[in-house]
């Protein structure tokens, strides 16, 4: 808090707990601006309805497992004020268990890829590099991690903030696609940098995470997805490759992760015409920016090619 409040007035959004974190909250720290919500509306819901309540021109979003650092706001809000077309900039997020390493949520800016699988400068795949300065200078990326992220709270407004079908995964990356089909650009900077512990809610591999990031990355596709290749075929190819890499677990003995991939699925299938709404609702916005998106397939560059860093990819990006 004290690297925080000489720069912007603190909320913390209390999503329904039913512990005694609240009380201790108001005892323990006064100067701090509590929202509280009835009921759990997931990280998605939950954002959407506090922020409501604040009047602010920007929103920086923060998870509760993050660690900040001293002066970390100003180079978020010195990008967002010198550029009109900038909606959304992340820091440099690292580890708070290695803190010479980058975070698997975020790292140094988020990326997509050919067939929509997303990415970080810093994270491919399960790969984390280490910070040796790299990715130090402020560059546009495709999504900011919705982990630690400033935002122009006109633009979340207008877009009608996160998808709140969502819950949670995959929402920031919804929301920052939405916003680069308005011609909006999104950004990192090395300057500020935070600490992420990570799997606070979800460790990782639990299989509730498993589905909400495979039932989400489907919706994410279906309402922003355009190309030449029809919707359906796409579709229908992320199906299958969620398939094979649900053999994988399997043959892992992760019977678990394979179900809730089936789960995704479903739940995908069932929703089809609200995700159709959804998508004929955008419609007539299309993709104007392709900072960020890589023209190839991650999948092939990793566990084909063995390439795991970033710049090894995507040496375009680096200029």
């Amino acid at each position: 808090m004290q690297n925080s409040k000489k720069d912007a007035k603190i909320y913390v959004i209390d999503n329904g707990s039913n512990d005694n974190s609240v009380n201790f909250l108001k005892s323990s720290f006064t100067e701090i601006n509590i929202i509280e919500l009835p009921n759990n509306l997931g990280f998605a819901g939950g954002y959407n309805e506090g922020l409501k309540k604040i009047d602010s021109k920007y929103f920086i979003i923060v998870n509760s497992d993050i660690e900040v650092t001293p002066n970390w706001i100003s180079p978020l809000i010195k990008i967002l004020e010198n550029n009109s077309n900038i909606s959304a900039v992340q820091p440099k997020i690292l580890s708070h268990k290695n803190k010479g390493q980058f975070e698997y949520a975020g790292a140094a800016g988020g990326f997509i890829d050919l067939l929509a699988y997303t990415f970080c400068r810093g994270r491919f795949f399960d790969h984390l590099e280490l910070d040796n300065g790299q990715y130090d200078k402020h560059s546009e990326i495709f999504w900011s991690s919705g982990a630690c992220m400033a935002i122009k709270a006109k633009d979340f407004n207008n877009v009608g903030g996160f998808d709140e079908d969502f819950f949670a995964h995959m929402e920031e990356i919804d929301l920052c696609w939405r916003l680069k089909n308005l011609g909006k650009s999104i950004f990192y900077t090395g300057e500020s940098i935070v600490y992420h512990v990570g799997g606070g809610t979800l460790k990782y591999n639990a299989p509730r995470k498993t589905y909400l990031n495979y039932r989400n990355n489907l919706w994410m596709i279906h309402k922003n997805y355009k190309s030449n290749l029809p919707l359906f075929l796409f579709i229908l190819l992320r199906m299958i490759l969620d398939q094979i890499s649900g053999i994988k677990l399997i043959l892992s003995g992760n019977f678990n992760g394979y179900f809730s991939i089936l789960k995704a699925h479903f739940h995908y299938l069932f929703t089809l015409r609200k995700t159709q709404a959804k998508r004929v609702k955008l419609s007539k916005k299309h993709f104007k920016s392709l900072s960020g998106y890589y023209n190839n397939s991650t999948i092939w560059d990793y566990f084909f090619l063995g390439k795991k860093e970033f710049s090894k990819i995507f040496i375009s990006s680096q200029k």
